[in-house]
């Protein structure tokens, strides 16, 4: 007896992409996420096109994955679709040494992060 498979875990008008191993700390990452969640993709997509952060352009190669993971994939239309979900989380920290005065030496750590992006489709508002 096989233990049965997992649900999916999105519903049924969403999609997600997940980004691993970005060379970013968690707490940097934090800025670019904020400034995409909640809008629709198209200005998700310009704000992140003219951001100054250097993670911008992961986070803008994972939201058009996203995208286009729910047209191709779940047959959800483009222009109706929203960032419903960003989060980022900690992936593993790289420790390395720096040779400090009087044979002593510093830590220094190189975090790295995972950035998950979930979008949704919602119904066009009708103007009446």
């Amino acid at each position: 007896m096989s233990k049965q498979a997992n649900p999916p875990r999105l519903a049924e008008n969403e999609a997600k992409a997940v980004a691993r191993m970005l060379r970013v700390s968690p707490a940097e990452a934090q800025s670019s996420r904020q400034l995409i969640r909640g809008k629709k993709v198209e200005r998700a997509l310009a704000d992140l096109e003219f951001s100054s952060k250097r993670i911008a352009l992961d986070v803008r190669k994972t939201l058009e994955s996203a995208i286009a993971n729910a047209e191709n994939n779940h047959g959800l239309d483009v222009d109706d679709l929203i960032v419903a979900q960003a989060f980022v989380g900690k992936a593993l920290v790289m420790k390395r040494f720096h040779a400090r005065a009087r044979g002593r030496a510093s830590r220094i750590e190189k975090p790295f992060s995972n950035l998950t992006i979930i979008v949704r489709e919602v119904e066009a508002q009708a103007n009446a």
